[in-house]
């Protein structure tokens, strides 16, 4: 038995860091969540390091690279489509919530983790004697395609989550301005 390449070996210790995304994304699927300041800037880095780390992986065949940026595009599209269907709340004195809609984010979660298990199996099981890389791993379209779309919808929901976040903290300063200043005329 041969012993597994570098890359094989990055794979498998970069594997439970994509596993658990997977897993702290299908488990945010359902129900209402309370929006942290933390989520979407900890899901824009992990999902740009993967996505580079995909990029780099799919320059063995120029065309992966293709592939990777028109799925991260169409993934970043369906992400409007699923901010269209959150419902978003602002409670005093509770904080932000929001409810995702959980059809789309698990449709492109299990079309990704489908294509994974299909993949490991068809690289590393069926054909085990031939030495496989990451770039062998990341060699099908298909792959590179399931991973773009995942993680464009990750990170064009997480850059809308970021937004309404923003735009509703920045309202309550104005707000909150305002009752400053209404407070302060009255006082004189």
């Amino acid at each position: 038995m041969q012993a597994p390449s570098s890359s094989t070996l990055t794979l498998l210790t970069l594997s439970p860091l994509i596993v658990w995304r997977i897993y702290a994304r299908l488990r945010k699927m359902f129900g209402r969540q309370r929006l942290s300041r933390y989520r979407a800037p900890i899901t824009l880095a992990v999902y740009s390091l993967l996505s580079l780390w995909v990029a780099h992986a799919a320059l063995a065949n120029p065309g992966r690279v293709g592939w990777l940026i028109g799925s991260l595009l169409a993934g970043a599209a369906l992400s409007l489509l699923g901010i269209r269907h959150t419902q978003f709340e602002a409670r005093r004195g509770e904080g932000l919530f929001y409810t995702p809609n959980a059809h789309l984010g698990f449709a492109l979660s299990a079309l990704f983790l489908a294509r994974i298990a299909w993949r490991v199996a068809e690289v590393y099981w069926l054909t085990p004697a031939v030495p496989r890389g990451t770039a062998e791993f990341m060699g099908s379209a298909t792959t590179v395609g399931a991973f773009g779309l995942l993680a464009g919808y990750s990170l064009g929901y997480a850059v809308a989550v970021a937004r309404w976040r923003a735009a509703v903290l920045r309202a309550k300063r104005e707000r909150d301005r305002a009752d400053g200043a209404d407070g302060a005329d009255g006082a004189g």
